[in-house]
């Protein structure tokens, strides 16, 4: 079960070789509200909940800080213990559930000094380290970006990030012998030194401006033998012969056809274009490598690993929204940050069980609704197929007002003595044209 954020907090610090600087875990209802500040720097940003999702394994370890709205730029910030981490490690952890399937959206943390305005808090504010995993279409990676006197560098080397729906735990380590380490779900993704993997610093060495190669240098390793000549003949031999093995069809009348030619084919004999062998060139000095340099420009500097930190913010753009933040942890113990890790990873050991129950669920209810909206199909197909020239439609008995019922009555008795005198005819008579039959008109028109 989760402990109240405050709480947490506390527990952790309370370690002796520990010093907990954040640890949300999102556990107290809304009181994530009194620590956290929306920015003020536009009216359109996406609405925050806090939330485990339409599917959990525990409802209450699994709630976090969850996006409701598509298409929205988030922007949130919350205050940490201010410190800096200069000869001391830092973890930066926090997890990750991207429920939606995102399929273009950032899901990582900023983590600044402690001079951030939250009400002002927007994309192009300074931040000392961005970590986390962004996600658009095919692309899927996990930045590590570090900010060095007024610039940004990314991670040269590449760290996937996964793209399915689960909750993922996302790890940076930075240590004061400027290594570091990103861990995704405590496996290590990547690893090595801050001044190899991050272009912090100019090159040690760089060409010397005032070298260039000299104009008699010879870089050409083989040239033409002079000695070598042409041999006799060689430029008579044609490319093209006529082909030996083919005849003269029985049926070519060289009257009217004109006299046979052999079709051409590939001479074998032919050695094409003729040039000269090659030698060693008794000149050649190699290729020219410029000379290096000391840069002047280099400085060693031992202390890019260190900052002041005092907030952390959550500032990102979601296509899809429905990504959950949580267990957001900022320490200056390893071992600590893997006991956060190890237990949390345990409240959710049941999460792939639960997504295929809730996926089996919407199945079943997609399912229903099919079946409930199939009869209505099927009733507008079978009007659809109605025969119109075989269709009889019904007949309405109507009623006929009682002032009318005498010439009703007349009208029947007019049709029977009609239908008398037809029966009574002795030989039958033979109609060669159709014969049109003036029907009567509507009873109202003899009233």
């Amino acid at each position: 079960m989760k402990i109240p954020t405050i709480a947490a907090v506390l527990g952790l610090a309370a370690v002796a070789t520990a010093e907990v600087f954040l640890y949300e875990t999102f556990s107290d209802g809304e009181g994530w509200t009194e620590r956290w500040t929306p920015s003020g720097h536009r009216e359109d940003l996406g609405k925050l909940e806090v939330s485990a999702g339409e599917w959990y394994a525990d409802q209450a370890a699994n709630a976090g800080l969850r996006t409701t709205e598509d298409y929205r730029f988030y922007a949130t910030s919350t205050k940490t213990k201010p410190f800096n981490n200069k000869d001391k490690d830092l973890v930066i952890q926090f997890d990750v559930k991207n429920e939606q399937n995102i399929d273009c959206g950032g899901s990582y943390l900023k983590i600044f000094d402690a001079e951030l305005d939250p009400k002002a808090f927007n994309g192009d504010s300074k931040y000392n380290i961005m970590f986390g995993p962004d996600i658009c279409g095919p692309k899927a990676i996990v930045h590590a970006i570090f900010h060095h006197n007024g610039t940004n560098y990314d991670l040269k080397k590449t760290v996937l990030a996964p793209k399915d729906s689960l909750t993922h735990t996302y790890t940076l380590t930075v240590k004061p012998d400027q290594t570091y380490e990103i861990l995704v779900d405590g496996k290590s993704q990547a690893s090595g030194s801050l001044l190899e993997d991050w272009d912090f610093l100019p090159p040690k060495t760089i060409k010397d401006p005032s070298a260039s190669k000299p104009e008699d240098w010879v870089e050409e390793a083989m040239i033409d033998d002079e000695t070598d000549e042409k041999p006799a003949g060689y430029d008579e031999i044609p490319e093209f012969i006529a082909d030996p093995s083919a005849k003269k069809p029985e049926d070519w009348d060289d009257d009217m056809d004109g006299e046979w030619e052999a079709p051409s084919t590939v001479n074998p004999e032919y050695l094409g274009p003729w040039t000269p062998k090659k030698i060693a060139n008794p000149l050649y000095k190699g290729e020219w490598e410029h000379p290096m340099i000391d840069n002047p420009e280099y400085k060693v500097d031992t202390e890019i690993y260190a900052y002041d930190f005092g907030n952390v913010g959550i500032d990102v753009w979601q296509v899809k929204s429905g990504t959950i933040f949580d267990n957001i942890l900022i320490t200056d113990d390893i071992e600590e940050a893997q006991k956060v890790r190890d237990e949390t990873n345990a409240a959710r050991s049941d999460e792939e069980a639960a997504l295929a129950t809730y996926t089996e669920l919407k199945a079943a209810e997609a399912k229903a609704k099919a079946d409930a909206e199939k009869p209505a199909e099927e009733e507008e197909e079978a009007v659809e197929k109605i025969d119109l020239e075989s269709f009889e439609a019904p007949v309405e008995k109507v009623e006929v007002p009682e002032a009318a019922a005498d010439a009703v009555k007349q009208a029947e008795a007019e049709e029977a003595v009609v239908v008398e005198e037809a029966v009574v005819v002795e030989e039958p008579v033979v109609v060669e044209e159709p014969v049109v039959v003036e029907s009567k008109k509507p009873i109202k028109d003899e009233l």
